[in-house]
């Protein structure tokens, strides 16, 4: 569905919706801006009256589900964002996404999914008439700045996690082993990592080529949006790094619990098999037993086993076995 439609007149909005249905032409020096949600095809031949959109760019937009890329088809400029939202209870990211098709007289985003609303955008852009004064391409400036942007809280929200998972496997008073949520945090790390880096090179490619849709002076910012993202994409590289430590750590910790567990074990078994041995030789129920000659014979005895298994006992126990 159509969300929004405007046309704006050197850098300010005409009252109003723009009709995308008219086939009036557009004053010079203006340009109009459609916004749409999940549209249909006849929506897009709608459109078309005023936007001339290649055919592969329309069924790009129906299907979704595109990487992050930048196209150029003649004068115009296609361009696909993944908008992120991390949710720290199920410690996922519902992610959305963004088309953006801009030439030199209109521009057209399509969103698909909720987490990537607009509305904030065009308000505060339509508040800058400098800016959009600048044309289509500040428009896709304050698209991308705005998808940057939230990478910010997803990727905060992912190292507040991995560090609770460090302490957790640190933390030796918990029993618990969480390799299983390691390996969730990682899953969900690559995932954001797939969704943001494709999107490096197109941003560099607007910060450092020229376009006809984008006004010089919106290199810079451009340039400012591409050094965000690489930022942010290297945090998530160093979030992944972090936790490919801490699984190995954690398998290091269960292994050096095995071992002592493994020595308690062999320790209490070499304690109990003193009287074992020596309670086996008496049940082999000798007739002359030195021992049954006196009436010391099996106090002794008793001494001699509680003896040798408390030895034993304070042996271990000096070594760090028990």
């Amino acid at each position: 569905m159509i969300v929004d439609s405007a046309l704006y007149v050197d850098g300010r909005r005409r009252p109003g919706q723009f009709d995308t249905g008219a086939e009036d032409e557009l004053p010079h020096g203006s340009f109009s801006w459609t916004g749409l949600f999940e549209p249909t095809k006849a929506e897009f031949d709608q459109i078309r009256r005023h936007v001339d959109l290649h055919d592969l760019v329309v069924e790009d937009a129906l299907n979704a589900h595109q990487r992050p890329k930048l196209e150029q088809y003649g004068d115009a400029l296609f361009l696909v964002l993944r908008t992120a939202k991390y949710f720290d209870s199920e410690e996922n990211v519902d992610f959305g996404e963004i088309q953006v098709f801009v030439t030199p007289r209109a521009v057209l985003h399509v969103r698909h999914k909720a987490p990537s609303k607009l509305v904030d955008v065009r308000a505060r852009l339509e508040g800058q008439p400098d800016r959009l004064a600048f044309g289509p391409g500040s428009v896709l400036h304050a698209i991308v700045d705005q998808v940057v942007d939230g990478y910010e809280p997803v990727v905060d929200g992912l190292e507040q996690d991995v560090r609770e998972v460090e302490r957790e496997v640190f933390n030796r008073h918990l029993g618990d082993n969480p390799v299983e949520r390691v390996y969730g945090l990682m899953r969900t790390v690559l995932i954001v990592q797939d969704a943001l880096t494709p999107l490096v090179a197109p941003l560099g490619d607007l910060a450092s080529k020229s376009f006809p849709t984008v006004h010089p002076s919106l290199r810079e910012y451009f340039r400012d949006a591409h050094d965000h993202l690489v930022a942010v994409v290297q945090r998530v590289g160093t979030l992944h790094d972090l936790l490919t430590g801490i699984l190995a750590a954690n398998l290091t910790r269960v292994s050096i619990r095995q071992n002592e567990d493994m020595r308690k074990i062999s320790s209490w078994v070499a304690i109990a098999a003193v009287p074992t041995m020596i309670a086996g030789v008496y049940g082999m129920n000798f007739e002359h037993m030195p021992e049954l000659r006196s009436k010391w014979g099996y106090p002794v005895v008793m001494t001699l086993m509680i003896g040798a298994c408390l030895g034993l006992y304070r042996k271990f126990k000096s070594s760090g076995w028990l």
